[in-house]
């Protein structure tokens, strides 16, 4: 999520230069062509922070180190993977030299007049992009140019950070003991990236061909294979693995790279990467559903809960309803009720991809930079990928009514556990909320349902979860982190607890990390 939150830097940028200057992308206005350009200065460099993010956010101590260590981890992946150093260690023709490259591009110098300036210059930025993205007979080549992906970043990210948390504290010896700890840690992730490239160099064509396969698999299907991955975007939520699916399709790990295509606008549909009325297909359907379906939800829990516990499921619905319209963060309500009322969470999933599906089948087309809410809405509205994009709104108004009614229908007919339904003495031990609890408190009550220090070994937390690394899972009390206010305790695997706190995740996680041991 750290490289994630930069996302909407980028997308209020772009936005606000959109509503400035929405024909000329800047080429009409300076302001705007200065906010463009400086929003397209992060989306560019996307897989760059998903590498410096993803080290700095899994790392024990969020040090700068491990952001550096990220950083070079990445550059060395970056530039050994490149076409023209593959060529050279493993022999894969085609891909030219950069004497070739030289050769070829002091020829076209040489061979224009001078006096059309301008004109060469056009002419040698086309022959470039030609002479250095040649189209190769060796079917790896395109693999190899495209190592520069979020999959790629995440992958060095995640390295990285597992080698500064178990390198940062080596001591060496006196004579070297300049390089102790952190400074040793980008030097052996340097080494480490070399033996990971050549790796790389093996298995990527094949790792990026059956991406590849997949994507093309889904985009062939046009606006249904739009429908079916927001299906399992949504059905991935519980363990966390929606992020690995959305890469493919938002990002550009096999072609797709939706979000920044569409927050190109105008630059995109010049350069020819973007399709009025395409680009943006798997963005668009989710803003019926985080604006309007699943507030709609929301109220029907909250009518269905039992009398005297509907004070306490208003704030905790309320609060849930209004990050989701305003902000498209939708966990605090999902995870209300995914794990107690699992068909609920199904009808959702189905709805979400019903609603990707119309959104793109009848073009009505908005994108975001970090997620479906009002926010995003409102910023995206003069891009001009953005195709009746008003025509979300009433769809999600219907959306809300079929969401109210098909939840209230299914949770008073099967009698459903939502939130405010459970047994007396169960609402009558639970939290009303942990707004109102001083953090460093539930920090303290937190780290005891997971087993205290004696069981815990790290402590992270994303936007709504608190992220634990545990010695033995089987010692977290889910039943009371759940009295504490949690939504739900999610087991990944072992070693890994993932308590869903809401929106003060991060500050509780800091809080644990403070306390006496």
């Amino acid at each position: 999520m750290v490289p994630v939150a930069v996302l909407p830097a980028a997308a209020i940028l772009l936005g606000v230069g959109y509503w400035i200057d929405a024909d000329g992308w800047g080429s009409g206005n300076p302001l705007a062509a200065l906010l463009i350009k400086s929003g397209a200065a992060i989306i560019d460099q996307m897989p760059m922070l998903f590498a410096i993010g993803i080290a700095f956010g899994l790392s024990k101590d969020k040090h700068g180190s491990a952001a550096l260590t990220g950083f070079v981890s990445f550059m060395v992946v970056k530039t050994l993977c490149a076409p023209t150093v593959v060529s050279w260690i493993i022999g894969i023709p085609d891909v030219p030299s950069w004497q070739a490259v030289h050769n070829q591009v002091v020829s076209i110098i040489l061979g224009m007049p001078l006096e059309s300036l301008t004109n060469a210059t056009i002419m040698l930025n086309g022959e470039l992009h030609n002479i250095l993205q040649p189209t190769p007979s060796h079917p790896n080549i395109l693999a190899y140019n495209k190592i520069d992906n979020q999959f790629i970043g995440i992958l060095v990210g995640v390295i990285s950070s597992i080698l500064y948390n178990r390198f940062s504290d080596v001591e060496l010896p006196k004579a070297l003991s300049f390089f102790n700890g952190k400074r040793l840690v980008p030097i052996i992730a340097s080494f480490v990236m070399i033996g990971l490239s050549v790796i790389l160099m093996y298995i990527w064509p094949t790792v990026f061909t059956a991406l590849v396969s997949f994507g093309k698999a889904i985009t062939s299907m046009g606006d249904i294979g739009a429908g079916i991955y927001a299906f399992f975007n949504r059905l991935l939520i519980p363990v966390g693995l929606h992020h690995a699916l959305n890469a493919v399709f938002w990002f550009d790990v096999a072609g797709i790279n939706d979000i920044p295509n569409f927050l190109g606008g105008a630059e995109s549909i010049k350069n020819g990467v973007a399709v009025v009325g395409e680009t943006g297909r798997y963005q668009a359907g989710f803003f019926p559903i985080m604006m309007f379906g699943l507030p709609a939800a929301a109220l029907a829990i909250y009518q269905c809960a039992k009398p005297k516990n509907k004070s306490k499921i208003a704030g905790i619905m309320l609060a849930g309803a209004f990050a989701s319209f305003f902000t498209g963060i939708t966990e605090p309500l999902e995870f209300a009720f995914m794990f107690v009322a699992p068909p609920l969470y199904l009808l959702h999933a189905i709805l979400t991809g019903i609603s990707v599906y119309i959104a793109s089948a009848m073009q009505w087309i908005a994108g975001f930079g970090f997620s479906a809410g009002l926010v995003d809405l409102a910023l995206s509205s003069r891009n001009p990928l953005a195709t009746q994009w008003y025509m979300l709104i009433p769809q999600g108004i219907v959306f809300a009514a079929i969401y109210y009614f098909s939840f209230r229908f299914a949770i008073t007919k099967f009698n459903l556990m939502t939130p405010g339904r459970g047994n007396d003495s169960d609402s009558d031990n639970e939290s009303s909320s942990t707004a109102s609890v001083d953090v460093k408190q539930l920090a303290a009550e937190y780290l005891q349902v997971a087993g205290g220090f004696d069981n815990v070994i790290e402590i992270d937390a994303c936007i709504t979860r608190l992220r634990l690394t545990v010695k033995d899972n089987s010692i977290v009390q889910d039943a009371k982190a759940c009295q504490l206010g949690a939504a739900a305790v999610v087991r990944p695997g072992q070693g890994s607890v993932q308590i869903v706190v809401g929106m003060r995740a991060e500050a509780i996680a800091s809080a644990m990390k403070n306390l006496p041991r």
